[in-house]
């Protein structure tokens, strides 16, 4: 089967989408239980299809990442954050989500950014684990941040460097 296509999300993507996140919910990733029917749409006045890169396999919709300015502030509008990944329980395995980082990574060094950041729950090892193999480094842990299904969970903050070693090393002696 060929690799999956990575493009940016589409108006009509909406309710694809919207199902996909119902559908992988889950305490391993969420903070905040799925809202009941009937369902928001999944693009909103904060979060639109630019946002988001879409991942197809077969034509299908498998996986999406939503990537942003972290802040409205124009102090750190050199950042961009990871706000949301997922990938369809049937595209795991495959690669979806490796490509939907390595994707946003490039797509932020294309808006200019310097740093990519995500927040990611202590308890997920798969998702932390791709991350580190994606050059993602802990910067800090809120230790039982959030209470989720009966247990508390650290909030764990990552991020890295979209510089490469010559631009970093010229960036550090400017500075």
């Amino acid at each position: 089967m060929p690799p999956p296509r990575i493009r940016f999300a589409a108006p009509d993507d909406d309710e694809v989408l919207g199902r996909l996140d119902r559908d992988t919910w889950s305490y391993l990733h969420a903070v905040v239980p799925p809202q009941q029917p009937p369902h928001p749409p999944f693009f909103s006045d904060r979060f639109g299809p630019r946002d988001h890169l879409v991942a197809e396999l077969a034509g299908r919709l498998v996986g999406y990442i939503r990537f942003a300015l972290p802040t409205p502030l124009p102090t750190n509008a050199h950042v961009r954050q990871v706000q949301g990944l997922a990938v369809a329980t049937e595209a795991r395995g495959r690669g979806v989500g490796r490509l939907l980082v390595r994707a946003a990574v490039d797509e932020a060094r294309r808006q200019g950014a310097r740093r990519l950041t995500l927040r990611v729950l202590g308890h997920n090892a798969p998702a932390r684990a791709l991350y580190e193999a994606e050059g993602f480094v802990v910067e800090g842990v809120l230790p039982e941040e959030f209470l989720l299904d009966g247990a508390y969970v650290d909030d764990v903050l990552m991020g890295r460097s979209l510089l490469d070693g010559a631009r970093r090393n010229a960036a550090a002696r400017d500075s």
